[in-house]
């Protein structure tokens, strides 16, 4: 086996069964990741709580997201797999970068003004303090590769000023300055072709759905909001369902799709029936995989418990640094 480059660390917030803007957006990258990097992929079920007014379902959701990132592909023997809370050296290590952040510094960043914005009545502690708690996660597992998407830039370069800050003020080296590594993610809508695909928008298309269920989310996209009649031209650069084939169906199709839509020679009903089934045929195995390892309901457990006893030993030992390096009895 070829050695790996380096560490990879990413983490998700536990949102339960995975649709396509979640595949496209992370989860197909974290499988690509691990044939060159060591990579540690956390559940980050503490962020959650930051916009959380229940917790009832987290646990159905943790276990739903972990079914997915399996079934489409992460090795548990290869990658380390589990839930954040379950190694608590990242809330002390947390605490310990709190002491070297700005908060003046914590609020002007875009992501908190944007949480500001969607939710005015709960503007809690850890909401202010999630690129802390964040950098803490980076920085504990000592990764050098962080992958991000440009809406997380902001905050994978306030993770780098908090090691530079901590390692100045404590002079030391202890904690690794991450990289970025700039992902190329699609832009996904949803269903309704105008927002960000989400479930909170039930715009949503699962990846796990049976394949009539797929089918009858997809009858429902926005195609070209232009086209009113069969007989219209189409414009598939304006259109959602088009911008998918790009993704899921052969070179081929989607030159014949592009070519005979503008002519009108096909409607878009045709169009998303092709997409359906050329979405249904790439995430069978996925499926299939899925469907395997929940008839075992013993696996995931062990997955996500083997996976938080390899991370405690690298937390472990970069708690241990830290403390050494502060002077931390």
């Amino acid at each position: 086996m070829a050695k790996k480059k380096g560490r990879v660390f990413s983490g998700a917030r536990p949102t339960g069964r995975q649709h396509l803007g979640n595949y496209l957006g992370a989860i197909k990258n974290y499988v690509a990741l691990q044939d060159e990097y060591e990579c540690v992929y956390s559940i980050v079920d503490l962020h959650a709580l930051t916009t959380m007014e229940t917790t009832l379902n987290l646990p159905d959701n943790t276990r739903e997201m972990a079914l997915d990132w399996l079934a489409a592909g992460i090795r548990p023997d290869e990658s380390i797999v589990f839930i954040q809370s379950h190694v608590p050296e990242v809330t002390e290590l947390h605490t310990i970068l709190s002491m070297v952040t700005p908060l003046g510094k914590l609020t002007e960043l875009p992501t908190f003004k944007d949480k500001v914005r969607q939710q005015p009545k709960n503007v809690n502690y850890g909401l202010v303090g999630y690129p802390v708690l964040m950098a803490a996660d980076i920085t504990l597992y000592k990764a050098e590769i962080v992958p991000v998407g440009i809406d997380q830039a902001p905050h994978i370069e306030f993770t780098r000023e908090i090691v530079r800050s901590f390692n100045a003020r404590y002079k030391t080296n202890v904690l690794i300055e991450p990289q970025m590594k700039r992902t190329k993610v699609p832009k996904v809508l949803g269903t309704d072709g105008k927002q960000k695909m989400s479930k909170s928008l039930n715009n949503h298309i699962e990846m796990m759905a049976a394949p009539e269920e797929t089918l009858e989310r997809i009858m429902t996209m926005v195609t070209d909001p232009q086209r009113k009649r069969r007989s219209d031209p189409g414009d598939p650069d304006v259109c959602n369902v088009f911008s998918m084939h790009k993704i899921f169906s052969p070179v081929e199709e989607v030159a014949m799709i592009n070519a005979e839509c503008r002519r009108a020679t096909i409607g878009c009903v045709d169009c998303k029936k092709r997409f359906a089934k050329n979405l249904n045929t790439h995430l069978a195995p996925f499926r299939e995989r899925r469907d395997e390892i929940a008839r075992d309901p013993e696996y995931v457990q062990d997955v996500l418990s083997d996976g938080a006893k390899r991370a405690h030993k690298i937390a472990a030992s970069t708690i241990a640094e830290v403390k050494e390096a502060i002077g931390l009895p």
